[in-house]
């Protein structure tokens, strides 16, 4: 009589142990973000006395509010919501012009433009950010937040158009020759061909960019001067000063920089799954 095949109640100590490492791993990674929490609803008494793991002895507020008050954080928050997004669509609408060119359009010297946009994914920001200050001053966009929508727009679209292209160029010729055939034009094929095949991929890219860009500091500290065009990033840094720094109220200032960015994961969080997922059923 054949034995009867183990059910997934009963395979071992091999997944006993693969459960106990991805524990471990998952209260590793979510152990900063509960450290923040429970600093951040304590006074700077409390966190002097008992250091950052006691428990608080009271729900301390005031770090929250200070944070909110003193940055103006609406105002920092739309400016991070309203650039992230532009970059996002706008650097995904490049990346898919250009990698349509270069993957589909096969344009002479492919290899070549490959090879530049990869480059410019290496180049540090510290090299871009003179140049960058001095042509936007010179349009007049220094300290203006469109200078960080066309920056990083540019800077995002290189590394999507990288991506892209790559993918393009094992686009089925098949569906390209027979929509040739059928008369349709490059901006019919890229509308209603190529877009439907790769609009996961665009998803996964639209994420990356807005959450790239949202988290994006040194860049827009030079760009943005003023206190009314900065960045959330930004409002962050201006808590810690030269000689002293309050840990609740950074840690309070972190808590609610935060929830937009959660708050964004789980609207697109379909978005994401589908996209990294796409590649694997054809």
């Amino acid at each position: 009589m054949a034995a009867q095949p183990k059910d997934r109640f009963h395979r071992g100590w091999q997944r006993w142990l693969i459960l106990a490492l991805c524990g471990i791993i998952a209260l590793a990674m979510i152990a900063p973000i509960l450290l923040m929490l429970l600093n951040a609803f304590k006074s700077s008494a409390d966190y002097s006395s008992g250091g950052p793991l006691a428990l608080p002895t009271s729900l301390y507020t005031d770090g929250l509010e200070y944070f909110w008050q003193r940055t103006q954080f609406p105002v920092k928050v739309w400016n991070s919501v309203w650039s992230s997004a532009l970059v996002a669509l706008i650097g995904v609408a490049i990346s898919l012009f250009s990698a349509f060119a270069i993957g589909i359009g096969r344009v002479k010297g492919n290899t070549v433009l490959i090879g530049v946009f990869l480059l410019a994914n290496m180049l540090p920001q510290e090299v871009l950010v003179y140049p960058l200050f001095t042509m936007a001053r010179m349009v007049s966009l220094n300290d203006n937040l469109w200078s960080i929508v066309i920056i990083f727009a540019v800077i995002q679209s290189a590394f999507g158009t990288y991506l892209l292209s790559s993918v393009l160029g094992t686009f089925p010729r098949a569906l390209l020759e027979a929509a040739q055939l059928d008369g349709a034009s490059r901006w019919r094929i890229l509308r209603s061909v190529v877009f439907p095949n790769v609009r996961p991929t665009l998803g996964v890219l639209m994420v990356f960019f807005f959450i790239w860009t949202w988290n994006e500091f040194f860049i827009p500290m030079v760009m943005l001067t003023s206190n009314a065009n900065q960045t959330v990033p930004i409002a962050l840094a201006s808590l810690q000063g030269d000689r002293m720094l309050d840990v609740p109220t950074l840690n309070a200032g972190a808590l609610l920089s935060l929830i937009p960015t959660f708050l964004f994961f789980l609207f697109f969080q379909r978005t994401l799954s589908r996209g990294i997922t796409a590649g694997a059923v054809k």
